[in-house]
């Protein structure tokens, strides 16, 4: 019991021991609500990892399950076809070591927008996407330039397939004058582009939940639910994409709304922060290693 409030002691990604608030019945639906409905219909197993790190409550995984399961909006979506990614052969060491870029090509919503230019790092599965109107060279400059590289620094490498548009002089001669490595998939190993493919099959599916009024507009809707997926356990990693690129999760609706914080150790300076800061990441980069490198073997 902390300040008149039952926890339980509980494991957590990786096994690493979390505090879970003992929930009431009267608040599980709209915590069910909150990180399921609200969090991109990513699925039964990422919203019970996500309730798991935050709450208790007897039968809970039944309960999330049945939740899910029932899900008028998840039903009705048309899920694409469930397959294996091939193995890929790109490799990584850390973050903006490499990232992998690609477009989706969706009908134009409300605004003009009908393409996703999607931006991925490798190694801690991050992601970004980008609405747009056309996939033009000068286009893809400045979306990189403007919204990517200003918030996230210069990755060592980028990856895409052979688009025109990818391999267009102009935005090989910004990558050459940043110093930014290019490289790109050749028809004999079109398998390098494996983890992009598995983000567009989930990006389109989350779509997918939208309401037919939202769809309409469906590029306002981009970033919440790319937020979702991000905020979320990757099975590749055994961490979500936010906290290996971050150094903590982010904090959710549901985690102010009931006091909680998945950080529980504070700090008393900045040095002292870098330094856990540090530590924490060396010793999930390393697990994330282990268990990327443990699926694609059983792939």
């Amino acid at each position: 019991m902390l300040d008149g409030v039952v926890y339980r002691r509980g494991p957590s990604t990786n096994a690493e021991e979390t505090q879970q608030l003992f929930l009431p019945t009267k608040h599980r639906e709209s915590v069910l609500r909150s990180l399921h409905d609200e969090h991109g219909h990513l699925g039964a197993e990422r919203t019970f990892k996500l309730v798991r790190d935050r709450f208790y409550w007897p039968c809970m995984r039944a309960e999330v399950e049945s939740y899910c399961h029932s899900c008028l909006r998840c039903i009705q979506r048309k899920a694409l076809p469930t397959r294996t990614a091939p193995m890929s052969h790109l490799q990584s060491q850390g973050p903006m070591d490499l990232v992998c870029i690609d477009f989706l090509c969706l009908e134009p919503d409300a605004s003009g927008q009908g393409n996703i230019l999607i931006v991925t790092d490798h190694f801690t599965r991050y992601a970004q996407a980008f609405s747009t109107k056309d996939q033009r060279a000068p286009t893809v400059a400045k979306v990189l330039m403007e919204k990517f590289f200003v918030h996230y620094g210069l990755p060592r490498k980028i990856h895409s397939d052979q688009g025109r548009d990818f391999e267009s002089r102009l935005v090989g001669q910004l990558l050459e004058l940043l110093g930014i490595q290019k490289t790109r998939t050749t028809p004999y190993h079109p398998q390098g582009d494996a983890q992009p493919e598995r983000f567009n099959r989930t990006l389109l599916n989350m779509l997918g939940t939208l309401s037919n009024t939202e769809k309409q507009s469906w590029s306002r809707h981009i970033a919440t639910l790319v937020h979702a997926y991000n905020s979320t356990e990757s099975d590749a990693t055994g961490y979500s994409p936010y906290r290996l690129m971050f150094g903590r999760e982010a904090r959710l609706p549901v985690d102010l709304a009931f006091g909680l914080s998945l950080d529980q150790t504070s700090v008393a300076s900045h040095r002292n922060y870098v330094d856990r800061l540090r530590k924490n990441l060396a010793s999930a980069f390393e697990q994330a290693r282990l268990t990327s490198g443990n699926r694609e073997q059983r792939n």
